[in-house]
């Protein structure tokens, strides 16, 4: 088999697992943080940057991709992984979320979703199918399913609707799709309501062969809905394959969906603070960009390791994010993925160590969110 999925620990304090999932492209160890490239690129880092920093796999975005450069240029490249240079796993999304987010004037049905880019105007119509056939074409190992991701807040008939146009696009993208060198991932969807959670859970069972994620969470939403609802699923879902739960990264959120059987997080959030002049530390978000560090000559954090913290100063990196240089901005992307890379390796260590919850409570004591 060209993919498989093996849980080699389960923490005894916790529930957390350790495991190995082998794709075409290399192997990963879970739990993992994965980057985000949206249109092919971690912004402003290259590949050998993300290498360094112990990147196992990284995400691209499939409706941006689509439209632009468009798939076929990718394709006649050789696939993402031959554009981007970038020869370790690549996961694409389904583009599901940012047609419900950035596109104009979108018209949903169950054929599937028409809409206007949102980057010229253009008419364009994506369905379960056309989905099938842009992710193919962009040759990630990993590919989710079309899905409708609804808002939080929305009511129980919405809620419902989504949920069941999801489950029937889901069946028609597994027809369609027929590339076993990619694995397709269902997508839990079912907003914040525990039986159309529950329920979508066993939509997608018949359809995970190696790997299942969870969409439509940190949408806004307190953190604690998000933790609940969590726990509730994870009794019901596959222990045989990674379980992704997408679109979210924050220190304080790894610590938690880990501990609560998550095994694959991702988020645009530590490069996207990045280019505003903000870091993760251990004490919460730094912003640097702020005049009182003016003449702090200090790293970013003292005992951190990375390729920032070890050459430059608070002041220097406020200097360039306020001088309106480049590189501070990917001084700073290059911290924030170190960080929570290396956060993910704490994790894991502890999970296999059986001392999770014992390190996640000491973790958040001084972590202010």
């Amino acid at each position: 088999m060209k993919f498989s999925y093996e849980v080699k620990h389960i923490c005894k304090q916790s529930g957390a697992r350790y495991g190995v999932f082998k794709t075409p492209h290399g192997e990963i160890e879970t739990p993992v943080f994965m980057p985000v490239g949206t249109q092919a690129t971690v912004k402003g880092l290259r590949p050998e940057d993300l290498k360094e920093l112990g990147a196992e796999i990284i995400l691209s975005n499939t409706y941006h991709l689509f439209l632009r450069p468009g798939e076929r240029i990718v394709k006649e490249a050789g696939g993402l992984h031959k554009f981007m240079n970038w020869d370790k796993p690549i996961l694409t999304d389904s583009g599901g979320f940012q047609v419900f987010s950035l596109a104009e004037l979108r018209n949903i049905t169950d054929e599937g979703v028409e809409f206007k880019s949102h980057l010229n105007g253009e008419k364009l119509f994506i369905s379960p199918e056309k989905c099938m056939q842009i992710e193919n074409d962009l040759g990630a190992d990993i590919i989710m399913a079309f899905d409708e991701c609804t808002k939080y807040g929305a009511t129980y008939e919405e809620a419902v609707k989504a949920k069941n146009r999801t489950k029937l696009w889901l069946e028609r993208c597994f027809n369609a799709h027929k590339n076993e060198e990619q694995m397709l991932f269902p997508i839990v969807q079912g907003n914040f309501f525990e039986d159309l959670r529950l329920s979508a859970i066993e939509d997608c069972k018949p359809y995970a062969k190696c790997g299942i994620a969870i969409g439509g969470l940190s949408v806004g939403e307190p953190k604690e809905l998000m933790y609940e609802l969590l726990e509730k699923m994870e009794p019901h879902l596959p222990k045989n394959m990674p379980r992704y739960l997408m679109g979210v990264g924050s220190p304080d959120c790894l610590l938690e969906g880990y501990a609560r059987g998550i095994d694959m997080m991702d988020c645009v959030l530590p490069t996207r603070i990045a280019r505003n002049g903000t870091a993760f530390t251990k004490y919460g978000k730094m912003v640097v960009r702020n005049a009182e560090y003016k003449e702090d000559f200090l790293p970013i954090e003292e005992d951190c390791d990375c390729y920032t913290c070890k050459h430059f100063t608070r002041a220097y990196i406020r200097h360039l994010i306020n001088a309106g240089e480049m590189l501070g901005a990917e001084l700073l992307s290059i911290h924030n993925l170190h960080f929570l890379i290396n956060l993910t390796h704490q994790i894991r260590e502890a999970s296999k160590e059986d001392r999770l919850l014992d390190f996640k409570e000491n973790y958040l004591k001084t972590y202010k969110i």
